[in-house]
C-alpha cells in the first residue's frame, strides 16, 4: 500500500469522526450554547482526555511502536505478543489504581486544577465534580484502546484504529437528539452526554480489542512485573507521554484561566473543534502512518527511504495545510455561522468564536508540523529531545496566556496557544537540520513557495468574496448558509489546485510517483523519481 493510501486510509476514519464531531457540537451548540453548563462538560471532559493523552496516545505512538516492531521483526509474533501482555498487566493496574485515587480526589482536584474559577459558583463546582466522577474511567478505556491501536498500527493495520473514536460522536449525536427531541433541561443534557462518553470508551475499547485479536495478537491479563522490556518502554513512555500531551496541556492551562469569565471555555472549545477537522484529517494521519514506516526504514539502515519519507510528508502536509489555514483566515465568521449559528448560539458569540478561529488558524501549520517532525525523533527511540521542545511551549504558553488573557480574553489564550506550537514546531525543524536527521530535498525547496503563492491568492480571493456573500450568510435560512459555503469551497478548490499545478507547486504524476513504495523494490534500492528532479 503506498504512503498516500496509508494517509488517506487514517485521514478518512478521521474526517468521518470530526464531521460527525461538528455534528455534535452543532447540536450541543442549540442545547447549551455557551452557558453554564455548557462550561461545565467541557471542563470536566477536558481532564480525562488530557490524561488520555499524557498516558495513552503521546506514549504508545512514540514509545510502544518501535518496541513492538522490534519484537514482532526480530523474534516473530509469540515474542511480540508476550511483550503485550507484559505491558497491558502493568498499565492496566496502573489505571486503575489512578482512577481509583482521582475519583477520591475528585472535589479537590476540580477546585484546583480542572476549572478553579468554578469555586464561587455551588451548582456549577458540584455539576462539574459529578460529570467528571463519570466520565473519568474513560481514561482507562482510552489508554487500553491506545495500546491495542499501536499494536494495529505497527502490523500497518490502520484502519480499525482510526475508526473506533467515531463511535463516541455517534453515541453523543444519539444522546443530544434524543434531549433536543424530548425537551430535556440543560442540566440533564450534560449528565447524559457524560454517561455516553463512559459508554463511548468501553465500545472503542472493545473495536480495537477485537481487531487485534483478528491480526493474530491475544493480549492477556497476568500478574504485572517491571521486566526489563517494561522498563524501558517506561524510559520512554514519560518523556513522550509528555510531548504527546503538550496540545491538551496548553489547552488545560488555557481552560484554568478561562475560567474566570462566563462562556470564555465554551468559545474556545467551540473554535478548536472547527480546526482540528484540517490538523485530524492531515496531521494525524501523518503522525500515526509515518513513526511504524520510518521506524522500519531506520532499522534497515534505509537512510534514503526514511528522508524521502519525510520529505514527501512535509510536503504532503503542507499542501494540504495551507490551503486550509488561509480558508479559516479568510472566512472564519461564514465558516461560524454556517456551523454554530442557531438557538442559544448568538450572533454575538459567532463574532468571538470566529477571532478566536482565525487567530488559530494562523497556528494551524505549526501543530500539522509537529506531527511530522516529531515521529522523526521517536523512530530513533529519542523520546528527550521532543519533550524538551514541548516543555519550553508550555512556559511560553503560561507566559503569554497569563499576560495576554487580562486584555483580550479568549483570543489572547487562542494566541498564546498558537505562539507555543509556534516555538515547538520551529524548534524541532532547527534540532533535525542541526543533526543532520533530515535535509529538505531540491523538489520539496522548489515547490514550497509555489504553494505559498498559490495559498496567498486563494486566501485573497475568498476574503474579497465573502464580502459578496454576506447577505445569504446572514439568513436563518441552512440550505443558503451552505450552499454559499459550498460554492466558496468550491472557488477555493479550483482556484488553488489549479494555480498550484500550473506554476509548478504541485504535479500530479510526480507526486504519485514520489508516494508509491512499490512491493517489489524498496526506495533505498532504487532512487525515487522525485529525488533526481
Amino acid at each position: 500500500m503506498s504512503l498516500v493510501r496509508k494517509f488517506a486510509s487514517v485521514g478518512g476514519a478521521t474526517m468521518l469522526s470530526r464531521v460527525l464531531g461538528f455534528a455534535r457540537e452543532a447540536l450541543m451548540a442549540a442545547a447549551l450554547g455557551a452557558g453554564p453548563f455548557a462550561d461545565v462538560f467541557f471542563a470536566a471532559f477536558r481532564f480525562p482526555n488530557l490524561f488520555r493523552r499524557l498516558f495513552a496516545e503521546g506514549a504508545f505512538n512514540a514509545a510502544f511502536v518501535p518496541l513492538f516492531a522490534r519484537h514482532f521483526e526480530g523474534e516473530g509474533r509469540k515474542d511480540a505478543e508476550r511483550f503485550s501482555t507484559e505491558v497491558f498487566s502493568v498499565l492496566f493496574s496502573a489505571l486503575l489504581l489512578l482512577t481509583i485515587a482521582m475519583e477520591l480526589a475528585m472535589p479537590l482536584l476540580v477546585a484546583t486544577v480542572i476549572a478553579p474559577g468554578f469555586a464561587d459558583d455551588a451548582d456549577k463546582f458540584d455539576a462539574t465534580v459529578t460529570l467528571s466522577m463519570i466520565m473519568f474511567p474513560y481514561l482507562m478505556c482510552m489508554s487500553l484502546a491506545a495500546m491495542m491501536a499501536g499494536i494495529l498500527n505497527s502490523l500497518q493495520r490502520y484502519f480499525a484504529a482510526a475508526i473506533a473514536p467515531v463511535f463516541l460522536n455517534v453515541i453523543l449525536i444519539a444522546v443530544l437528539g434524543t434531549a433536543l427531541i424530548l425537551g430535556v433541561a440543560e442540566e440533564r443534557v450534560a449528565f447524559w452526554m457524560s454517561w455516553g462518553v463512559l459508554a463511548a470508551g468501553l465500545l472503542q475499547l472493545a473495536i480495537v480489542t477485537i481487531g487485534a485479536r483478528s491480526a493474530g495478537i491475544r493480549v492477556t491479563f497476568r500478574m504485572p512485573k517491571l521486566t526489563p522490556n517494561v522498563k524501558r518502554l517506561l524510559v520512554l513512555a514519560g518523556p513522550a507521554a509528555i510531548t504527546g500531551g503538550i496540545t491538551q496541556i496548553n489547552l488545560v492551562i488555557g481552560q484554568i484561566i478561562a475560567s474566570q469569565k462566563d462562556g470564555a471555555i465554551s468559545v474556545l472549545q467551540y473554535a478548536d473543534r472547527v480546526y482540528q477537522l484540517p490538523l485530524g484529517i492531515v496531521g494525524i494521519a501523518v503522525g500515526v502512518v509515518l513513526l511504524p514506516e520510518l521506524a522500519r526504514a531506520l532499522r534497515g539502515e534505509r537512510t534514503e527511504e526514511a528522508a524521502h519519507l519525510q520529505n514527501r510528508s512535509v510536503e504532503f502536509t503542507l499542501a494540504l495545510t495551507l490551503p486550509a489555514a488561509a480558508a479559516i483566515l479568510a472566512i472564519s465568521p461564514e465558516i461560524v455561522r454556517l456551523l454554530y449559528q442557531r438557538g442559544a448560539f448568538t450572533p454575538e458569540t459567532t463574532e468571538v468564536v470566529a477571532s478566536v478561529l482565525a487567530i488559530f488558524g494562523l497556528g494551524l501549520p505549526a501543530f500539522v508540523l509537529i506531527k511530522c517532525f516529531q515521529p522523526a525523533f521517536f523512530a530513533r527511540e529519542d523520546t528527550r529531545t521532543p519533550m524538551l521542545f514541548s516543555m519550553i511551549s508550555v512556559a511560553v504558553n503560561i507566559a503569554l496566556a497569563l499576560t495576554l488573557f487580562p486584555i483580550f480574553e479568549e483570543r489572547g489564550i487562542a494566541t498564546a496557544e498558537i505562539f507555543a506550537g509556534w516555538t515547538n514546531a520551529l524548534g524541532l525543524l532547527t534540532m533535525l537540520l542541526l543533526r543532520g536527521h533530515w535535509q529538505p530535498d531540491r523538489l520539496l525547496l522548489r515547490r514550497l513557495p509555489r504553494l505559498l503563492f498559490a495559498v496567498a491568492v486563494m486566501g485573497v480571493t475568498l476574503w474579497y468574496l465573502s464580502g459578496w456573500t454576506d447577505q445569504w450568510f446572514g439568513t436563518q435560512a441552512f440550505i443558503a448558509k451552505l450552499l454559499t459555503m459550498l460554492l466558496l469551497a468550491a472557488v477555493a478548490f479550483v482556484l488553488y489546485f489549479g494555480l498550484a499545478y500550473a506554476i509548478g507547486g504541485l504535479d500530479r504524476n510526480e507526486l504519485r510517483q514520489a508516494l508509491r513504495r512499490k512491493k517489489e523494490a524498496r526506495p533505498s534500492e532504487e532512487t525515487p523519481p522525485d529525488m533526481l528532479a
